[in-house]
């Protein structure tokens, strides 16, 4: 996979390059918001690791404008181990984000994992459920007719939840699905990638997909088109 390196400490960029390198990727590296927009558009990289605090350009900045023309999945990098900090790039859009000071084989992980997200399943490859459609294999998701852009992170919950349509999910069983056995995720973020998959949704029309049970988890709701 090609991976975009965004960082404007050179001794890190490095260190990230190498690691990644050694695990199979092809790297690109980027030293300001700027330059990495301009690697975005013509190199399209399958995953960008993009720091927070760079120069001019942040990278909450960089990743809204990111998002204004792809879905390409995007990893955080913070300095500050601030909740805010991860809620807020969360809800912006991106996959993860991992806190400095970090070690490279921990990078190599989560960018494992979220390309996993996005990869493509065998077979049965469109899954419905009212007015939600999902093409695994394109990794695209309908929503009363129309395209929804969703993250890697949002498909695979939605695809999760629309996989057993009458099953309510146990948060552990939910982010188990999403992130792998084991992996441990704050109710924080997990509420952040579900908040912007509603909003999602219910922008496009589908207002009531997911159902959320007090003390008990959440399931897919009956994707009704909304009239309005």
């Amino acid at each position: 996979m090609k991976i975009l390196i965004v960082d404007d400490d050179p001794s890190l960029r490095d260190l990230l390059r190498l690691a990644l390198e050694r695990a199979g990727h092809t790297v690109i590296c980027a030293a300001d918001g700027a330059l990495a927009l301009t690697h975005a558009g013509r190199e399209t990289p399958d995953l960008i690791v993009l720091d927070i605090g760079l120069p001019e350009m942040d990278g909450f900045e960089v990743c809204r404008r990111l998002r204004a023309r792809s879905d390409v999945p995007v990893l955080f990098l913070t300095a500050r181990d601030d909740e805010v900090d991860r809620i807020v790039g969360l809800e912006m859009g991106a996959d993860d984000y991992v806190t400095k000071p970090f070690s490279p084989r921990e990078v190599v992980a989560r960018v494992a994992a979220i390309l996993r997200r996005y990869g493509t399943p065998a077979r049965d490859d469109t899954r419905s459920h009212g007015a939600i459609t999902l093409d695994r294999e394109a990794r695209l998701c309908r929503a009363a007719g129309q395209p929804v852009a969703l993250t890697g992170t949002e498909f695979q919950m939605l695809d999760t939840l629309i996989a057993a349509p009458g099953r309510l999910f146990t948060r552990a069983e939910l982010a188990s699905a999403v992130w792998g056995a084991g992996a441990q995720q704050s109710d924080r973020t997990m509420d952040s990638h579900l908040r912007n998959l509603r909003r999602k949704l219910a922008d496009a029309g589908v207002p009531d997909a997911i159902e959320t049970v007090h003390a008990q988890g959440m399931r897919l709701g009956p994707c009704t088109a909304d009239a309005a």
